[in-house]
């Protein structure tokens, strides 16, 4: 009987996910969906720029209005911005650079032979956990994740004898959807930090936030966000997908099962080159006064030029050995194979820059109109209003953030936004800044790895489609969809869980306020 049950239920989700994708793949072209989103933005904008909506932005202290994407003005500034909204858009750059690296490595056979070696000391079954895992923890260097661990995801998988698409999904689930965990602090941490201090102060104005006060949840998150990934992958996600043909233009036939020794002495040449200049790296960053770190002495926080510099030292870290790999090992024999490597990586990259492209000149055309704002502020006013329980206040506060997420994918313009009202409002009911702080970091995560707006969602789209051509934003949505929905919930319930039992949230983190 239970077995008949879960059946009927494996089958209803097959068929709604199958339904979502279905829908989803008949939108057209991502490139068009964010053309067709900015004519539709303009056209709102030009009617809600008549409306006054009573609504007062806590951060300009001045009344929201939308403003119209139609002017003369706004058209003029469009179009003189156009080229610098598009070369400016923070993930082109980011991704192009890291891909030049990452290229050449693949190319000269590099990355395929560590691969095939980390493949012949890793149980099949632990795969999964092991990439979610080392994807949540890429969130050290940034956006790293994304152009890195992603696409390796597909190739671990495929060698495997798995299907790449599962791959990509666990990967962007730990590196995107598991955003807020993590093993060690991230310059996220000092970020949101300030803003929810100086929400803090609104109220209180001695109050303090500890940069690391949701460092002992984020750990504890970051086993949980593993374990509820691992059990999606493999309960929900491969048996669905694993049903799609791999039709793509990656073609990846070789045997990975075995390696010759002259590829095992390049491999261990180039990897002895990676971990000298990794050594140079980190003597240089260590001293107190490096000019690696920050002016606080920082060596993880935004303004640290070791963060700053994440992209081109991911570039050096993979040509360089890469390079080394592939004239050791044959596969380079002069200076021009480097180049066609590059040559190679960049040809693949186009339909990621058309997209790239038109989603800039959304993202930017959404910001200027001020909608997400509007939205933002009021969602909190009406979470505001309900004056709910504190428990279902944190749930409520959550599910505020996670639609939040779905319309503008900053978590810095999020918090921005959303602390001055969310953090006083919460305090004055006895809820710390620190308990609001961690409730918002899960729902900027949820919904990170479902929503077309992020601004790497396109890439992963291109990284599917290089194995499976008709996949679309529909495919990679149905895919992501049981990652959202599962963490979601066990997510928001370790949350009150860990809060029932009284664990600590991190240092200086307590749950009500004032502290007791």
């Amino acid at each position: 009987m239970q077995s008949t049950t879960r059946n009927k239920e494996g089958r209803f989700l097959s068929g709604f996910l199958n339904a979502v994708e279905k829908a989803g793949n008949k939108l057209p072209e991502p490139a068009l969906i964010f053309f067709y989103m900015l004519l539709g933005v303009m056209v709102l904008s030009l009617v809600l720029s008549w409306v006054d909506f009573g609504i007062i932005n806590p951060v300009t202290s001045e009344a929201v209005k939308v403003n119209n994407l139609l002017a003369p003005a706004a058209l003029v500034s469009s179009l003189t911005n156009m080229i610098t909204t598009f070369t400016t858009f923070a993930p082109l750059g980011i991704v192009l650079v890291a891909m030049l690296g990452v290229g050449v490595a693949e190319r000269s056979g590099f990355i395929n032979t560590a691969l095939k070696k980390m493949l012949n000391v890793t149980p099949r079954r632990l795969l999964t956990p092991m990439l979610i895992f080392v994807a949540m923890f890429s969130h050290v260097a940034a956006d790293a994740g994304y152009v890195l661990v992603i696409p390796l995801g597909a190739i671990i998988f495929m060698s495997a004898g798995r299907h790449p698409l599962v791959g990509i999904a666990a990967a962007f689930s730990g590196v995107s959807g598991g955003f807020a965990a993590n093993m060690v602090p991230t310059g996220n941490d000092a970020l949101l930090q300030g803003f929810t201090q100086a929400a803090a102060q609104l109220l209180d104005n001695t109050y303090t936030v500890n940069t690391l006060c949701n460092l002992f949840f984020g750990i504890a998150s970051s086993i949980v966000i593993t374990l509820a990934g691992w059990w999606v992958t493999e309960r929900i996600v491969e048996p669905r997908v694993s049903k799609m043909p791999i039709d793509g233009d990656y073609v990846h036939d070789e045997d990975m099962s075995s390696y010759s020794a002259k590829e095992s002495k390049a491999f261990i040449l180039a990897t002895l080159v990676m971990l000298l200049g990794l050594g140079l790296l980190a003597a240089v960053s260590w001293p107190a006064d490096s000019i690696m770190r920050g002016e606080d002495g920082s060596l993880t926080g935004y303004s640290a030029p070791i963060m700053k510099a994440i992209v081109p030292l991911i570039f050096l870290v993979f040509i360089i050995p890469g390079t080394v790999y592939g004239y050791a090992s044959g596969t380079f024999s002069k200076g021009k194979d480097v180049i066609d490597a590059m040559n190679d990586t960049m040809s693949k990259m186009g339909s990621y820059m058309v997209m790239a492209f038109f989603c800039a000149m959304f993202i930017k055309a959404f910001g200027d109109s001020n909608i997400g704002t509007l939205l933002a502020l009021a969602g909190a006013d009406a979470l505001k209003a309900m004056s709910l329980p504190g428990g279902v206040t944190i749930i409520g506060m959550i599910v505020l953030t996670a639609v939040v997420n779905i319309l503008i994918g900053s978590a810095s313009a999020k918090w921005a936004l959303l602390s001055p009202i969310m953090v006083p409002m919460l305090m004055a009911v006895g809820i710390s800044p620190e308990l609001t702080q961690a409730a918002f970091r899960i729902g900027d995560s949820t919904t990170n790895i479902i929503t077309p707006l992020m601004v790497f969602f396109p890439l992963v789209v291109v990284y599917c489609q290089r194995y499976v051509k008709s996949a679309g934003v529909g495919t990679l949505v149905s895919m992501m969809l049981p990652y959202s929905m599962v963490l979601f919930v066990v997510w928001s319930l370790f949350l009150l869980l860990w809060w029932g039992l009284g664990m600590p949230l991190g240092l200086a983190a307590p749950y009500t306020y004032p502290a007791p």
